[in-house]
């Protein structure tokens, strides 16, 4: 492969530390493609062989890279408490269908420090009885933290899931004033 891929599409990656651990970034031309949380030498280099499969090109390690630069100064300053919304590109190729349109309604409508129900999402995109399959858009939610899949909870109370771990989920929701902080 090469570093252009099969379109001419160059893929970026870097890693940064946050309050939940190590975040691997990646991005493209048309903007950030992809978050990947507990981004450890492992499950990093699995992210990098599912990018350049995915994008028919090597990803390069590049965190000086423009396509990154404003994408880790914005997680930066959220992890900091410094800044509540996102406001960057992004690249929305490693979803579709049903996934992409919850994920957008979720980007558009669930602002920080506020939460939604699975049930209640599904029925903001017209699907009312569709909470099962929310969840399972969570799940598939290739940009996490940006498009706020943590935001979404149980319609009882309950947490819900989370792709990042239960406790990745619990200190975001923290972050964001949704939750106390832990004791200990």
């Amino acid at each position: 492969m090469d570093s252009q891929g099969q379109d001419g599409q160059r893929v970026v990656w870097a890693v940064v530390g946050t309050g939940i651990g190590p975040l691997l970034l990646a991005a493209t031309k048309d903007g950030l493609v992809n978050v990947v949380f507990h981004a450890t030498d492992a499950v990093r280099e699995q992210a990098v062989e599912r990018l350049a499969s995915r994008f028919g090109t090597e990803p390069v390690e590049a965190p000086g890279s423009p396509l990154l630069a404003e994408a880790i100064g914005q997680v930066e300053a959220y992890f900091a408490g410094e800044r509540k919304d996102f406001d960057l590109p992004l690249d929305w190729s490693l979803i579709s269908g049903f996934n992409r349109q919850v994920l957008r309604a979720l980007a558009d409508g669930v602002p920080y420090g506020s939460v939604v129900g699975y049930g209640d999402l599904a029925g903001r995109v017209g699907q009312p009885g569709a909470a099962q399959a929310v969840g399972m858009a969570m799940g598939a939610n290739p940009l996490p933290v940006v498009v706020p899949c943590h935001r979404v909870v149980e319609s009882g109370g309950g947490i819900g899931g989370f792709g990042g771990g239960l406790e990745t989920k619990r200190k975001l929701l923290a972050l964001e004033g949704v939750l106390p902080e832990p004791l200990f």
